[in-house]
C-alpha cells in the first residue's frame, strides 16, 4: 500500500535513485487557491544537503504539477505532482544486493520480494518518498489555515539533548513551521549540533523525537467507532514515515505514572464562555474525539541505519557471516529534515477528519 485517506487520499509514487518520484492526491476542495512559493518553502524545509546534519545529496525537490490546478486554484480533480531525482549515486549500493544493512528494510524487502526489491537508496522504503508527502502536506496546510486551524514542529530531542516542551499558541506553531531544523531554545540547536557531529565523526549516526502541536481545531471532530478515533487516523500516517518508530499524545507515556486527579484535565468556561481545560495531558483527544484544546504529540525516530562504522551481517549468496561497512551519503540525523514531514502528515490526517472544513475553527 502506497495510498493512504479517505476524505483526502494520497498515493506516493517512485523510488529514491529512480527517474522520478511524486504523488496524487484526491479528495481536496474545489476553489481553493494554492500559493506555490509557499508549497516549495515547505519543500526546502525537508530538502537534502543543507548542512551537516544531512545528507550531502543535493536535490531542488522544485515538484512539476501536472494536473489538479488551472491559475493556482484547485479544480476538483486529483491533484498530481512529480519531482525529479537528479543526483543519484546508485553505484554506492551495489555491495548491499548480497549483504542487507542492519537497521534497514534490505532483508526483509529481499524476502517479501524475492529479491526483486530495488536496492539502490532503499527505493520505495526511502526516506526520499517523504519529498510528496510534503507536497501534499504543504497543499492542505494552506486550506487548514484559512479554517483557522494553525500547526507547527519542534525538534524536541536530539540524543541526550532537550529542547523546552511545547507551547501551542498559533503565533509560535506558525513561527516554527517555517524554520529549518526549529528548536524553542537557540542554545539547544546548538547542542544539538555538537550531539550530531560527534555522531558524524564516529561514523555514527543518532536518533531524536518530534513534538507537533496544532491549535485551532474545534471540538467534537473523530471519533468514528472504536478504530476510527483521531490517534488512530494520525498514527496509520505517521508510522509511513521511515524511521518512526513510536508516536504519543498529550502526557503519553508519562500518563502511566500519574495518579488520575493528576492525569484528568479539569473543565473551565474561559471569558468567552468557551469550555477548555486547565491542562492537556489528553493532547486534545478523549475517546478519539477533538477536545477543542491543542492537539499535541510527539513521534520518535531511530538512528539512520546506514552507518560507515563496521556491522554484522550475512552474506545472502555465500550463506555466511560477514562484516559491512555502508558507502554513500547518509544523513546522520533525520531528525531536522522530519519536522516538516511530521507537520504535513499531521495536515493529511486533519484533512481526513469528517467536519474539519464545515466551518471556522475557533482558537
Amino acid at each position: 500500500m502506497s495510498s493512504w485517506g479517505k476524505q483526502v487520499k494520497i498515493s506516493i509514487f517512485g523510488e529514491s535513485h529512480g527517474p522520478a518520484i511524486g504523488c496524487i492526491v484526491e479528495g481536496l476542495p474545489a476553489g481553493e487557491a494554492i500559493d506555490l512559493d509557499a508549497v516549495q518553502a515547505q519543500m526546502a524545509r525537508r530538502a537534502p544537503g543543507q548542512d551537516s546534519a544531512s545528507t550531502p545529496r543535493k536535490e531542488a525537490d522544485a515538484p512539476q504539477v501536472l494536473s489538479g490546478l488551472l491559475n493556482g486554484i484547485t479544480i476538483g480533480a486529483p491533484l498530481c505532482a512529480v519531482i525529479q531525482n537528479t543526483n543519484t549515486h546508485s553505484s554506492d549500493y551495489s555491495n548491499l544486493l548480497a549483504v542487507p544493512r542492519p537497521g534497514h528494510s534490505d532483508y526483509p524487502a529481499w524476502v517479501k520480494y524475492h529479491g526483486y526489491n530495488d536496492i539502490r537508496g532503499g527505493g520505495h522504503f526511502s526516506g526520499r518518498l517523504t519529498a510528496p508527502l510534503v507536497f501534499a502536506g504543504a497543499v492542505c496546510r494552506q486550506i487548514l489555515e484559512r479554517k483557522g486551524v494553525v500547526l507547527g514542529a519542534h525538534a524536541l530531542s536530539v540524543g541526550t539533548v532537550s529542547d523546552s516542551p511545547l507551547n501551542p499558541e498559533p503565533a509560535a506553531l506558525a513561527a516554527l513551521s517555517t524554520a529549518y531544523f526549529p528548536v524553542l531554545e537557540a542554545e539547544k540547536k546548538d547542542a544539538m549540533y555538537r550531539e550530531i557531529e560527534t555522531a558524524r565523526a564516529a561514523q555514527d549516526s543518532i536518533g531524536g523525537v518530534i513534538e507537533c502541536g496544532i491549535a485551532g481545531v474545534p471540538a467534537g471532530l473523530g471519533g468514528e467507532g472504536m478504530f476510527g478515533g483521531v490517534e488512530s487516523v494520525f498514527s496509520s500516517i505517521l508510522f509511513g514515515i521511515p524511521a518512526c518508530k513510536g508516536v504519543e499524545f498529550g502526557a503519553g507515556f508519562g500518563a502511566a505514572k500519574l495518579h488520575g486527579s493528576e492525569n484528568n484535565d479539569p473543565y473551565y468556561y474561559d471569558a468567552e464562555g468557551h469550555v477548555k481545560t486547565r491542562t492537556n495531558n489528553a493532547g486534545g483527544i478523549l475517546g478519539g474525539i477533538t477536545t477543542g484544546m491543542p492537539i499535541v504529540f510527539r513521534t520518535a525516530f531511530k538512528p539512520t541505519p546506514s552507518i560507515a562504522k563496521d556491522q554484522q551481517s550475512v552474506d545472502l549468496t555465500t550463506k555466511e557471516n560477514t562484516v559491512l561497512a555502508v558507502r554513500g551519503r547518509h544523513d546522520p540525523c533525520i531528525v531536522p529534515r522530519a519536522v516538516p514531514v511530521v507537520e504535513s502528515a499531521a495536515a493529511l490526517a486533519l484533512m481526513n477528519l469528517p467536519g474539519i472544513l464545515n466551518g471556522t475553527a475557533e482558537v
